[in-house]
């Protein structure tokens, strides 16, 4: 395939770069008036329309891109989208002045979540989880991370997994799977009890699960709770961790410690945790769904880029406290709230992103030999267009 007449090639990065960090955040490769060869699924080559293969000889696999701007497609690192139900009733308990966590001690919240999955059937989780997919990747997102952690018991943990497996299997974009065994405290069970089932379950979810993350936050789980999470998934699963949600907790020291690829959430994040970043290749993920949803601080994104750190941003789309996937609102929240400039918001859900579920070297840039995972937009749109008209249809086709 060759798709020629782009009007903006964005997000061009040399071969061999991961993420950027600091000031690299606020630059990517553009390139105008430009064509690119798909081969084998796989970008083979780009270039100016000057030196464009003679794409008449490809009529049926060319596309006329229209003056339209080609750019990689949105990566998702962090997500809840495998749970049932709906927990909109906990929408009026919001708007009514209750916190998360007071939702949370009366039984709502994940417990919730916890009860709802464990009365479905495995294939209707499948279907409604497969439905929250399509919807994410037809807004652009190509690859994502989805994490278990509404079963809160050994059976609907692994149910849970089994189902993040089968829509890996059943869709043409990139999925991560994540075991959050520890999101809260499942029910019948001691706090230790319950530290000590995720301990035991990790050989099995290692079997379905890239990945481990733990909820280190007041009233959740506490440093030496994670401490002993992580280092019993050592040599089984990598290491994330949600962390700075709700309180500054020490979890993103101690995610540093274990070599965690991301730590998320960091709303609540000071100095010490910007210093125990730098550095290391732990990838700062923030969410600035959450923060809109719950009312929360944004997180610190332009202090991180002035201490040289990247950031990647993230959708955490989940029934409770994020219930949207859009990738492009995710981007203009960087830009409106947290005073990314439109580039810098780019790179974080897109290269950082896929840097932050470990798969940046094939998605998240134009790169050539990296997955064709591209987003082809109508004429007449560019990066700061992206984030400032940010509910106007701009997608002309998703490529996977």
């Amino acid at each position: 395939m060759i798709i020629y007449n782009i009007g903006i090639l964005a997000g061009i990065q040399p071969e061999g770069v991961l993420r950027v960090e600091g000031e690299a955040q606020g630059r990517t490769g553009l390139l105008q008036n430009a064509w690119l060869e798909i081969q084998d699924g796989r970008i083979a080559d780009y270039g100016p329309m000057s030196t464009c293969p003679c794409h008449s000889e490809h009529s049926e696999e060319s596309v006329d891109a229209q003056g339209g701007m080609l750019l990689p497609g949105f990566c998702d690192s962090h997500t809840h989208i495998v749970y049932a139900g709906s927990r909109h009733n906990e929408f009026l308990d919001k708007i009514n002045g209750l916190s998360y966590e007071e939702i949370a001690a009366r039984g709502g919240g994940i417990l919730n979540s916890a009860r709802l999955l464990n009365q479905t059937s495995e294939d209707e989780l499948y279907c409604q989880s497969l439905e929250r997919v399509q919807e994410m990747m037809d807004k652009g997102t190509v690859a994502l991370e989805i994490k278990s952690g509404y079963g809160l018991c050994p059976e609907g943990e692994l149910k849970m997994l089994r189902v993040i497996d089968r829509i890996r299997r059943s869709i043409p974009a990139c999925v991560k799977s994540t075991f959050l065994g520890a999101h809260a405290i499942g029910q019948g069970y001691s706090h230790e009890a319950y530290v000590q089932m995720v301990i035991d379950l990790i050989p099995e979810a290692a079997k379905l699960a890239d990945f481990i993350d733990v909820f280190c936050d007041e009233g959740f789980f506490t440093v030496d709770d994670t401490d002993r999470i992580l280092g019993a998934a050592d040599g089984f699963l990598a290491p994330k961790i949600h962390a700075n949600e709700l309180a500054v907790s020490g979890g993103v020291q101690v995610g540093v410690q274990h070599g965690a690829l991301s730590v998320d959430h960091l709303e609540r994040t000071t100095d010490a945790e910007i210093s125990a970043l730098k550095g290391t290749w732990t990838m700062p993920t923030m969410l600035p769904g959450s923060s809109f949803f719950l009312g929360l601080p944004y997180g610190r994104a332009r202090d991180f880029l002035q201490a040289g750190l990247g950031v990647a941003l993230a959708s955490d789309y989940n029934p409770g406290s994020s219930p949207s996937g859009d990738m492009r609102f995710v981007m203009a929240q960087g830009c409106i709230q947290m005073r990314l400039t439109p580039v810098e918001a780019f790179n974080a859900v897109t290269l950082n992103s896929a840097y932050a579920m470990g798969i940046s070297p094939a998605y998240g840039s134009i790169t050539v030999g990296k997955r064709a995972a591209l987003l082809l937009t109508h004429p007449g749109w560019d990066l700061t267009r992206l984030a400032y008209q940010y509910q106007t249809p701009f997608l002309r086709q998703v490529i996977l």
